[in-house]
């Protein structure tokens, strides 16, 4: 069995990871930096903040997709 990286629907999220990427992506432009303002403003760690962005970057770009 090969080794997969945790992506999508693979790997899950922690509800306060989920709210902060979903404010994230509503956010134009994004706050700057993103890391620390998201970390502070959802209590969230740096690892679960960066994970946000990410989803974040995701939402945007189903969102472009679907309408």
């Amino acid at each position: 069995m090969e080794n997969q990286a945790m992506t999508g629907t693979d790997h899950q999220h922690s509800e306060a990871v989920v709210q902060a990427a979903m404010w994230l992506a509503d956010q134009n432009p994004a706050p700057q930096p993103i890391i620390p303002h998201i970390r502070e403003r959802f209590g969230l760690s740096a690892l679960e903040a960066c994970e946000a962005a990410a989803l974040s970057t995701k939402y945007r770009i189903l969102r472009k997709a679907h309408g």
